[in-house]
């Protein structure tokens, strides 16, 4: 009796190529995904702020920010507000947390008296830590 080999088929040798595929289409989506999320983490308001040596990035943890662009209009939190507004609003960040800063961006031409309005209006509020926010000199 004689065994026989049962002829086999050889199959397909293994692929040694990468499917790059999926990678390009993940890529492309945090690509968009950062396009469209880029523009809003920026200060929609366009200020020339004054330049200086002692500042450093970084914000504190509780704050509201307070504009004065060239014109001299005031902005909470990139939102436009009246001096009565402003007040009301800092009165009742004053009241949820009487440590909350101030962050002063005021443009370099808006002259100082307007500044210091802005101040007064926050410290008659109950907020008296006040930073004012300036680009590092270069």
């Amino acid at each position: 009796m004689a065994f026989g080999r049962l002829e086999r088929t050889q199959g397909e040798p293994p692929m040694s190529d990468i499917n790059v595929t999926p990678l390009v289409d993940v890529m492309l989506v945090l690509v968009v995904i950062f396009i469209i999320t880029a523009p809003l983490l920026a200060s929609s308001i366009r200020l020339d702020l004054p330049r200086a040596e002692g500042t450093q990035p970084g914000d504190a943890p509780r704050f509201v920010t307070v504009v004065l662009d060239r014109s001299g209009q005031v902005f909470l939190n990139d939102k436009p507000v009246n001096p009565a507004q402003l007040a009301d609003q800092l009165a009742a960040a004053a009241k949820q947390n009487p440590e909350t800063e101030i962050q002063l961006r005021a443009d370099q031409t808006v002259a100082y008296g307007r500044v210091v309005e802005v101040m007064g209006v926050a410290h008659k509020a109950g907020l008296s830590r006040i930073g004012f926010v300036a680009e590092p000199a270069k």
